[in-house]
């Protein structure tokens, strides 16, 4: 049961969220948060992507937030708004 658990965490553990297109049409406020601080890091130094981890020490999250945050995550996926790679 923990080893199940632990693979479910691996695909986040070292992601970096690169953002595909700047829109939020049909996305609720965390979405457009995660959009916002995408194209804010992108113009600011030019990178294409974020790192995961940064992303969630910089809205400081923790438990249930930090798991809606991620499913928010998969739903700009989804919408091939962003990509998630894993490294």
């Amino acid at each position: 049961m923990k080893e199940e658990r632990k693979k479910g965490r691996g695909r986040f553990r070292k992601a970096i969220v690169v953002l595909i297109r700047n829109t939020t049409w049909r996305c609720g406020k965390l979405e457009r948060l995660i959009v916002k601080h995408l194209h804010k890091e992108k113009a600011g130094l030019g990178k294409p992507g974020t790192p995961l981890t940064d992303m969630i020490q910089s809205f400081k999250l923790s438990g249930k937030k930090r798991n809606e945050f991620l499913d928010a995550i998969k739903r700009l996926e989804r919408r091939n708004i962003v990509k998630i790679l894993s490294v």
